[in-house]
């Protein structure tokens, strides 16, 4: 190929091939490679014999010193070292597991419990007799029991009842209030009791639930000369008079309290 070679020189041609020469002659042969692994890698670019700087499992590349698990092993690790792919796997008696960590592993049947004279199956839950308050699991032979979680109550201890069956408390109904306390002077109202707190003009009403709804009168009806009868709320313009003080009623005469021989008369108009 253009190129002069020495007597007895070695080089490699493209393909992998390792030529010679000798006696003017060039010989060529597929080159040999010596891999001292089990799970080589592929060759690299520019090179090639595989290399066991890694290890090549299942078409997956791993590296050096790289600890996994096949894809299809039950609790199997393997170890890649110096191209070399080593695995254990779990020894798997016949028969009932051990204990639970097995069973997710081998084949075996997952040992049953036996307690208070019954026979569960491993993962199954049961209550103890006459307690629904308490949840048992079979795992692998031994029965693991606990009590029922209970919620967060919000209401104080006096107002928390466990009925008859029941695991948890519950709040009770707070009791119907029997009227209406009022704070400011300490008087008590029955429910639907109507009262005026002062102003005649303001009627309030004691609720079911202890509240108390109070409501304004609005007076309408105007006159010259209104009269304001004590502990009524709108003036009345039909009752009479006024004059000096006191309430006179219609066509009623009376004295003038300014000049003696003056005699008035009350006239509703």
């Amino acid at each position: 190929r253009g190129i002069p070679r020495e007597p007895g020189a070695r080089w490699t041609e493209p393909g992998c091939q390792s030529c010679t020469c000798q006696g003017g002659r060039v010989l060529c042969d597929a080159v040999s490679c010596s891999v001292p692994c089990s799970h080589p890698l592929p060759a690299p670019a520019g090179a090639c014999c595989p290399t066991c700087t890694g290890c090549l499992h299942e078409g997956v590349a791993r590296a050096e010193g790289d600890v996994f698990s096949p894809s299809d092993g039950n609790c199997t690790v393997c170890l890649c070292l110096a191209g070399n792919v080593s695995c254990l796997s779990p020894e798997c008696p016949p028969g009932s597991c051990p204990s639970p960590s097995l069973a997710d592993c081998c084949s075996c049947t997952p040992e049953k419990c036996n307690f208070r004279g019954r026979t569960y199956a491993h993962g199954a839950r049961f209550s103890l007799d006459g307690d629904d308050c308490t949840t048992c699991v079979c795992q692998g032979g031994e029965v693991e029991c606990s009590f029922t979680p209970c919620p967060m109550l919000d209401c104080p201890q006096h107002q928390r009842h466990l009925g008859p069956g029941q695991c948890c408390s519950t709040c009770r109904d707070p009791p119907a209030p029997a009227g209406c306390f009022l704070d400011d002077n300490g008087v008590e109202f029955p429910v639907g009791q109507i009262w005026s707190p002062g102003d005649p003009c303001e009627l309030c009403i004691c609720q079911a639930d202890g509240s108390v709804s109070c409501q304004r009168t609005d007076c309408v009806e105007t006159c010259p000369y209104p009269i304001r009868i004590p502990g009524q709320c709108c003036p009345d313009c039909s009752a009479g008079c006024t004059y000096m003080g006191r309430i006179f009623s219609n066509n009623e005469t009376f004295p003038s309290a300014l000049d003696p021989c003056l005699s008035c008369i009350c006239l509703v108009r």
